[in-house]
């Protein structure tokens, strides 16, 4: 069967991973460890009573069924932007650095802060992923190639890992350093709507910065030569991208920490269903990846293991397995 035929048409795969997406965000909403009257819960929030079933609704289920589909599709889709940028199904949004720095400032933040706040972290790992992009573009220069943003993302990752482990080595008590531990593992666990509200208007601009760069992701796959001739170009190109990954993803680890392989799963498996256009994937990995980052946090919840898995933990041994099938695959096409 030809890859043509394979091809669902956008207007319907679109809608239906978007009902996919709000399906699981209600069912998020709906599961707990402890039974909730959604219909009493949902009455008094809307009334305004300060019941335990509101409060349990607003301050734990929808932040962090929210969160869950904000996470996700700020993942899946700067993992196809990505991947439709460097032109290799391998990549993903944390080949450029952005991810570790973004991690590595909120790592700061909670080693040298003093009056701690739900929202200090999350700034810390915005200003973290932030000077990442201007160091990102400070080492490779305005007219950087592919190869020269991939090895000053290399350079970044390589910081950001030192340093993180550097303050790791040198926390004042094990209580501190398993606290940071646990937060790199990525959860979406007591994060309150402050959280949502920090995140949602910085993941939304670097939603449009990808999406505005899908005609030059098209046009890049005839050639950097050719998209060129065509009109684009791939400074403006690689900026959107980078940019748009920056705040997306940068501000998704910087609130809910290191969530792995949503960015570099979600768009293969969706690759072959709009003939490999890294234009028409941008969208449908958003929703895929809301998808995906939901649908583990559910089976976190109803797994029955305590004390909670954390969530970036799940996703990695989905992931990593997934990564080796990839491996072998291309390397199998190669020989």
């Amino acid at each position: 069967m030809s890859g043509a035929s394979r091809t669902v048409p956008e207007r319907l795969l679109v809608p239906a991973l978007a009902v996919a997406a709000l399906a699981l965000t209600a069912a998020s909403v709906g599961i707990g460890y402890a039974p909730l009257d959604l219909t009493a819960a949902i009455t008094d929030a809307w009334a305004g009573r300060n019941t335990p079933e509101a409060l349990v609704l607003l301050e734990l289920r929808l932040p962090r069924a929210i969160l869950g589909l904000l996470v996700g599709m700020s993942l899946g889709l700067a993992g196809a932007a990505m991947q439709g940028l460097l032109r290799n199904p391998l990549a993903e949004p944390g080949i450029v650095g952005i991810s570790g720095a973004a991690a590595l400032g909120a790592v700061l933040v909670f080693y040298f802060g003093t009056n701690l706040t739900q929202l200090t972290l999350p700034l810390g790992g915005i200003a973290g992923a932030a000077l990442a992009t201007i160091v990102l573009f400070a080492l490779a220069g305005r007219g950087a190639g592919t190869t020269t943003l991939i090895l000053a993302g290399v350079a970044i990752n390589a910081f950001a890992g030192s340093a993180t482990a550097l303050a790791l080595n040198l926390a004042p008590n094990p209580y501190a350093a398993l606290e940071v531990v646990f937060w790199l593992m990525g959860s979406l666990a007591d994060r309150s709507l402050a959280h949502v509200w920090l995140a949602a208007p910085l993941m939304a601009i670097g939603w449009l910065a990808l999406l505005a760069a899908a005609p030059g992701l098209d046009a890049l796959t005839l050639g950097e030569d050719t998209a060129t001739s065509l009109g684009f170009r791939l400074s403006s190109l690689r900026l959107w991208v980078i940019t748009g990954s920056a705040l997306a993803v940068g501000t998704a680890v910087a609130v809910t920490g290191a969530i792995g392989f949503v960015g570099l799963v979600v768009p293969h498996l969706l690759r072959r269903l709009v003939g490999s256009r890294p234009g028409a994937l941008l969208l449908p990995s958003a929703f895929g990846g809301g998808v995906m980052v939901l649908a583990a946090d559910i089976a976190v919840r109803t797994s029955g293991i305590r004390p909670e898995l954390k969530l970036g933990v799940v996703t990695s041994i989905v992931g990593a397995p997934f990564l080796f099938h990839l491996i072998w695959r291309l390397r199998r096409r190669m020989t």
